[in-house]
């Protein structure tokens, strides 16, 4: 008998495979799920006989439209699976993925080098942007607004972009100079960052402190 005709085959001769009737017929089932194509053949022994590429074909699946089909379905699937098998990254390169989603998550920003001597350390542009920011909050008359750090040359150095708010009560282009000397100050004594330049833009003005009387208390 044959294990996985348990129909009749309208595209095989009758008795191909010997007598169907009797209960030896159906003493092994398919598999569970298997499919049965309108031949009688199990698409479970197409795939094997499309899988295996024997010297010697089947006659039978050479002759069958169903299962000529089958076939080239399982043939369109592997190369589908082959496809997305070149697609997958190593384990170096799903890590790095991995960690510019937490980083991006995260709001860190890009990780900057500092000035050390094997050049091996690092910081987030957001904690080193938030430090020069407070530097520059140091000059009287002055809050920062936005600060940006992006490295430059080799990318060992790094440029700074700032825009802040100042009051007029003083030429600006000298408190922009405080400015700029307090960032590099922060920058090179504090976070060890090898800065090229501080470009400052002023996008908004202060109203000026009111001065105190002598003594700290109002009049």
């Amino acid at each position: 008998m044959a294990l996985d005709d348990p129909h009749p085959r309208p595209c095989e001769p009758p008795g191909a495979d010997g007598p169907r009737n009797g209960p030896a017929a159906t003493d092994v089932p398919p598999f569970a799920g298997d499919e049965v194509l309108p031949c009688g053949r199990l698409l479970s022994r197409v795939w094997e006989q499309a899988r295996d590429a024997t010297p010697a074909p089947d006659p039978h699946t050479v002759s069958c439209p169903h299962c000529r089909e089958a076939a080239e379905g399982l043939a369109t699937v592997n190369a589908a699976t082959r496809t997305l098998r070149a697609e997958v990254p190593g384990l170096r390169t799903l890590a790095d993925r991995v960690m510019n989603i937490v980083r991006a998550e995260l709001r860190l920003g890009r990780l900057l080098p500092l000035a050390d001597p094997d050049r091996t350390l690092r910081i987030a542009e957001s904690a080193a942007a938030r430090l020069l920011r407070q530097a520059a909050d140091t000059v009287p008359g002055v809050r920062a607004a936005t600060c940006r750090i992006t490295p430059e040359g080799d990318g060992t150095h790094v440029r700074v972009t700032m825009t802040v708010a100042a009051a007029l009560d003083g030429p600006l282009p000298d408190r922009v100079h405080q400015v700029r000397r307090s960032v590099l100050h922060c920058a090179a004594q504090d976070l060890g960052l090898a800065v090229t330049a501080v470009d400052i833009t002023v996008t908004d003005v202060l109203e000026p402190q009111p001065l105190l009387p002598p003594g700290g208390g109002p009049s």
